[in-house]
């Protein structure tokens, strides 16, 4: 009787036994945190970048086209190409990107980058992978897609 008593009080293994139950679970919420972390950094890039281009867009100005010396990209090729470089880190893909504006004085959003006196709307949709595999199955595909846009007034001539 006395050795059955003493067994039930020795904590050897509990150490080992928390250990094994919480590790796990720390790691989940760690690695949750990382990945939520890496989503608001994606979301606030592309928040910046959306409105560097919209910026860049309302000027009218082109960008020398990099491929081809001496001639300039389009418009669109130029507010996508103003939107990469705010953001370096991430990799837009062209289906990403929609234009839209609304003509002076009108009621309607038009697809396209509009012209002088026009207000310009740049959107770009953006999906992002998680990277924590427990947490994937709650979001469709593992994936989190991302919405972002600015709208500013073209200038009133362009260049």
């Amino acid at each position: 009787m006395r050795g059955i008593l003493k067994r039930s009080r020795d904590d050897r293994g509990a150490s080992l036994i928390e250990a094994a139950i919480l590790t796990p679970l720390m790691l989940l919420l760690t690695f949750g945190i990382v990945d939520f972390a890496t989503l608001f950094y994606v979301h606030l890039s592309l928040e910046n970048g959306v409105s560097q281009a919209t910026r860049y867009a309302v000027t009218g100005n082109l960008m020398d086209d990099p491929d081809n010396p001496g001639q300039q990209m389009s418009r669109t090729g130029t507010i996508k190409a103003a939107m990469r470089q705010a953001t370096p880190t991430i990799t837009i893909p062209d289906d990403a990107f929609s234009f839209s504006y609304l003509p002076a004085n009108g009621t309607n959003w038009v697809g396209g980058t509009g012209g002088p006196g026009d207000i310009q709307r740049v959107t770009v949709t953006y999906s992002w992978s998680l990277l924590t595999p427990l947490v994937r199955p709650f979001f469709p595909n593992g994936k989190v897609t991302l919405r972002v846009d600015s709208t500013m007034k073209n200038e009133g001539r362009f260049n």
